[in-house]
């Protein structure tokens, strides 16, 4: 898995930690000059140092991607500073976790918010950056819940059905553009997110962010000619029960 991102601009959301962190360092590690999105501008620029360190290019940009005019501020500001984009990952989210009886709307309004318009309104300014260009990738990190359901996990196990079902229809309409769009739904991955969702789990058994990483590098690596619709990756139990 070594794709050819030299030249290439990524952004990447939800970049300041976890999941996101490790794309980030992952695109930048393999050339691309990487724009990390989040809340917190402070989680942001620690990102940003290590890339650097490391001889990486990284521009933090901190955004809402809840607010639409922070999310074109976002794009204007790539388009100011890089004038392109070939990859957009799409990982920021939220998890909020209960039993469905005692589950503030508040709260499911919150996460579609996040995980659904956020994911929404990346989309489709990238669609505005790339389609001109006729080329690009926007990689989705959904979750194992896009696809499965668990108890108390109902209304983040909506946003990420949702997510899927909005990537399926993104990639029909993206490919007359030349672009190409995937999902990515890891299992549990050691998170602070996965620490509160399932307590029960043996950290020793969960996906690292580092995985999730790995399946991105993977699907940069393909050909064009090549689309993938999503990949799930599981984490291997020691115990098959």
């Amino acid at each position: 898995m070594n794709p050819e991102l030299s030249g290439q601009t990524a952004l990447v959301t939800g970049a300041g930690r976890g999941i996101g962190a490790a794309i980030a360092r992952a695109l930048a590690a393999h050339g691309a000059h990487v724009f990390l999105a989040a809340r917190s501008e402070a989680q942001l620029e620690r990102v940003a140092q290590d890339i650097r360190a490391s001889g990486g290019e990284a521009t933090a940009v901190p955004a809402d991607l809840t607010e639409q005019s922070s999310v074109e501020a976002l794009f204007a500001t790539l388009r100011d500073r890089a004038g392109r984009l070939e990859v957009l990952v799409n990982n920021a989210g939220i998890g909020i976790f209960g039993q469905v009886a005692d589950f503030p709307v508040e709260d499911l309004d919150r996460m579609y918010q996040v995980n659904l318009r956020g994911m929404f309104l990346c989309c489709r300014e990238a669609m505005r950056m790339m389609a001109p260009a006729g080329r690009g990738y926007i990689i989705n990190i959904a979750s194992v819940v896009g696809i499965k359901g668990y108890p108390n996990q109902s209304g983040y196990t909506a946003s990420k059905h949702a997510v899927m079902g909005f990537t399926k229809s993104l990639a029909v309409e993206a490919q007359e553009h030349g672009i190409r769009a995937s999902a990515v739904l890891p299992g549990a991955v050691f998170t602070e997110l996965i620490a509160a969702a399932r307590p029960d789990l043996n950290p020793a058994e969960l996906l690292r962010p580092e995985d999730v990483a790995g399946a991105v590098l993977y699907l940069l690596s393909l050909s064009e000619s090549a689309a993938v619709d999503e990949i799930y990756i599981r984490r291997r139990k020691s115990s098959p029960f």
